[in-house]
C-alpha cells in the first residue's frame, strides 16, 4: 500500500510540474506593468430628478490617480460645482474633495465610486456628504469620458439646504501620465 502511494505522489507530482512553467521574478517599467500616476482636469454637467429642488449643474476638477495593478487604481478629486436651483430659488457653489477607487474589469473600460465632502463657499452654508458610483472609458491617448450618479447629503442647519438629492452627470477630461 505505501508503494502505491509513494507512486501516486511521484506521478502527481510529476505532472504538476510538466503541466506548470516557473518564471523568475523580473523587474518590469511602470508604465509596460500598466501602473502609472496620473493628473487629469475636466469639466463635468448634470441634470437632477423631477422632485429635486436643484435643475442642473456645472463645474470643473481635478483628479490624480495612481494605478496600483493594470485593474485597480486609486483616485483623489478636488474642483467647483455649482448647482443651480429651479426657478433661481437656490443657487449652492462648493469645492468637491472625494477619494475612490476605479476597477477595470476590461481594458480602457473602468467602473468608479467615490465619497468625500462638498466644501460650501458661501457663508453660513455648511458642508455636505458626497457620494458617486459610474462607470467610463480612459483611452491611451488620455481622454477620459464617463458618467455617474452623485448623491448629496445637506446638513438642515445650512443657509442653503436642500433636502438629500442627487444628479446624473457627464464628465470629460484628459488624463496626463507622470
Amino acid at each position: 500500500m505505501k508503494t502505491i502511494t509513494k507512486i501516486f505522489t511521484a506521478a502527481a507530482a510529476l505532472a504538476v510540474f510538466t503541466t506548470t512553467s516557473l518564471k523568475a521574478q523580473t523587474t518590469e517599467p511602470m508604465m509596460e506593468s500598466g501602473m502609472a500616476f496620473k493628473i487629469g482636469v475636466g469639466v463635468n454637467g448634470g441634470v437632477f430628478r423631477d422632485k429635486s429642488p436643484m435643475d442642473y449643474s456645472y463645474g470643473a476638477d481635478l483628479k490624480l490617480q495612481y494605478d496600483l495593478t493594470k485593474n485597480v487604481a486609486i483616485t483623489a478629486s478636488g474642483g467647483y460645482t455649482k448647482l443651480m436651483g429651479k426657478d433661481n430659488s437656490l443657487d449652492v457653489d462648493f469645492i468637491p474633495a472625494k477619494g475612490g477607487v476605479k476597477v477595470f474589469p476590461i481594458k480602457g473600460m473602468y467602473l468608479a465610486t467615490e465619497a468625500g465632502a462638498g466644501i460650501a463657499i458661501k457663508d453660513g452654508a455648511k458642508t455636505n456628504f458626497i457620494y458617486t458610483g459610474g462607470l467610463g472609458y480612459e483611452w491611451n491617448n488620455g481622454l477620459d469620458i464617463g458618467v455617474r450618479y452623485e448623491g448629496y447629503v445637506n446638513d438642515s442647519g445650512s443657509t442653503t439646504y436642500f433636502r438629500q438629492t442627487g444628479q446624473y452627470a457627464l464628465r470629460i477630461g484628459y488624463n496626463f501620465k507622470l
